[in-house]
């Protein structure tokens, strides 16, 4: 066990001008046992940074992700998990044998097979916003035009959303998830219409269900519909902002290395070589135990850094290079362990899509400013571009 006091470092926020991954998480994976921080409200957490660590921490019976704990570290209000009265089924925030029964239902929707049954209407999705990107001429947004679109549709059409619900849905979802461009209040009323909408559209699939999730949900009987309700809420959430993050992320890390344009093998390594959920899978230890030698005690706060994880010299050879014909794949973009994301596959055919429909349809794009010039989000618990100028 570590006997020498630990380094104490600042709390990892992102700052603009610093590259991401921060250089700094290279000298904390060099540091004997963990580091710690503090929370911007005082309270001290343990930051873990090597790849074994991480996934150890992950898979820990000693530590909870239940938000309900003592010394929980919400980063913020706005930017933690809530939890089971204030958005009942939000099961990110749950342990076993809670959190069991909520991914039991939801394995079965997001299998190969599933998803593999749904890239044909991903496929039209996508091409269907390309299609208005090159009628409005030859420049636009990519953001918004293309990466926050794309997901916000695919989960109206898994979940069911009428045709004619859809701008009102890809509305809210992008206000819910605009940090820099929507106050706290306009996330907080949009989060309200949002839930609104799906505690109706889950009432309507109970009289009428119809060919898809809600509709398979329900006939299960595995939850009440306020905890739909939440799981749908906690879906749409985690399947578009980190969807739309990557993607956009992707089509940059491809235009400045466009010899891996056309190589499906450029998702997997996206997904690593970002690792926008960096700050996402926030835990507490519920009894003491020992990471890397190190005493946590508990109700301690921990905060495993996926991105440092990710870009560990020990697992990935020059982790800082993009390099989709790497070997070591096992990167923990996903998580790792229970709490692993259900939507992975899901995730993974909307990037592939989105990259090869976007190339081979517009095989002149192009950024309009230079990469240290676009605006990275440096204010969001995600990693990711508030805007994405290209031209054609």
């Amino acid at each position: 066990m570590t006997s020498t006091d630990p380094t104490v470092v600042d709390f990892p926020l992102r700052k603009p001008g610093v590259a991401f991954p921060p250089p700094h998480y290279t000298d904390y994976r060099e540091k004997e046992g963990l580091v710690l921080s503090y929370l911007p409200n005082g309270n001290r957490v343990w930051l873990v940074t090597r790849h074994e660590d991480v996934r150890a921490v992950l898979t820990s019976p000693k530590i909870s992700s239940n938000p309900e704990h003592e010394g929980f570290p919400n980063i913020s209000q706005t930017m933690g998990v809530p939890k089971q009265d204030q958005i009942p089924g939000w099961f990110v925030g749950l342990d076993s044998p809670e959190h069991d029964r909520f991914r039991k239902a939801l394995i079965p929707e997001f299998t190969v097979r599933r998803i593999r049954a749904m890239r044909p209407a991903i496929e039209r999705t996508v091409e269907e916003r390309i299609d208005a990107m090159l009628a409005a001429g030859n420049s636009a947004d990519l953001v918004a035009e293309f990466a926050l679109p794309v997901p916000s549709l695919v989960i109206s059409t898994l979940l069911g959303v009428p045709p004619v619900d859809r701008d009102f849905f890809e509305s809210r979802t992008r206000t819910l998830v605009a940090i820099r461009a929507s106050t706290d209040q306009q996330r907080d009323t949009a989060t309200k219409e949002l839930l609104r909408y799906i505690h109706r559209l889950v009432a309507i699939k109970e009289k009428w269900p119809g060919d898809d999730l809600i509709s398979r949900l329900l006939a299960t009987g595995a939850l009440d519909s306020q905890e739909l309700s939440g799981v749908l809420l906690l879906l749409l959430i985690a399947g578009h902002e980190t969807t739309a993050n990557n993607i956009a992320l992707g089509v940059v890390t491809l235009l400045t290395n466009p010899e891996w344009i056309g190589d499906d093998r450029a998702v997997e390594e996206t997904l690593r070589f970002h690792s926008v959920a960096d700050l996402v899978s926030l835990r507490v230890a519920v009894e003491d135990v020992e990471i890397s030698g190190q005493l946590v005690r508990a109700g301690e706060g921990i905060v495993p850094l996926v991105a440092a994880a990710n870009h560990d010299t020990d697992v990935f050879e020059c982790p800082h290079k993009f390099d989709p014909s790497r070997t070591a794949r096992h990167h923990v973009a996903f998580g790792y362990g229970v709490h692993q994301c259900l939507g992975q596959n899901l995730v993974r055919v909307e990037m592939e899509i989105a990259y090869r429909k976007l190339f081979e349809r517009i095989p002149t794009l192009k950024l309009d400013v230079p990469v240290d010039e676009l605006p990275f989000k440096h204010d969001g618990v995600l990693y990711g571009l508030h805007e994405l100028p290209v031209s054609w």
